[in-house]
């Protein structure tokens, strides 16, 4: 089962949280830590069927609409497939307080480094694809 994966309307990975359980504690734990580094609530939440992120949703913020339609949540299906490759890595994390650690931190220049290629001419990817590891290097090396 993959991770519950926070994205936002371009696409960009907020967040990823490596649990051992799913349930509304859990949940609960996720949406505080997600929301408070983004300082706003969204206006709406899309969640696939699983009972613990309706009784979190309920608890936390009952003003803000839940969609969890059968297709409602398919950007964020389709998103994690890399971040399925990336858990082949994780067995061999000692616990999963290091495979969130992991993640996390991989996944924050994934956003930067992923440009949408097939979007642009390729005169423009390149050009983009300069500044965003010349940013890259400006932030690790900083």
């Amino acid at each position: 089962m993959a991770p519950p994966i926070a994205v936002d309307q371009d696409g960009d990975t907020l967040d990823i949280l490596v649990q051992r359980r799913r349930n509304k504690e859990a949940v609960v734990r996720f949406f505080h830590r997600l929301f408070k580094d983004q300082g706003c609530e969204p206006r709406w939440i899309y969640t696939d069927k699983l009972k613990s992120y309706n009784a979190a949703h309920r608890e936390m913020m009952s003003d803000v609409k839940h969609i969890n339609t059968v297709y409602a949540n398919n950007r964020v299906k389709v998103l994690p497939q890399p971040t399925r490759q990336q858990e082949y890595h994780i067995h061999g994390f000692a616990s999963a307080q290091q495979a969130q650690r992991f993640l996390t931190l991989h996944g924050l220049p994934k956003n930067l480094l992923r440009l949408g290629h097939h979007l642009m001419q390729a005169v423009n990817y390149r050009k983009w694809g300069t500044q965003s590891f010349q940013v890259w290097r400006e932030s690790v090396w900083a």
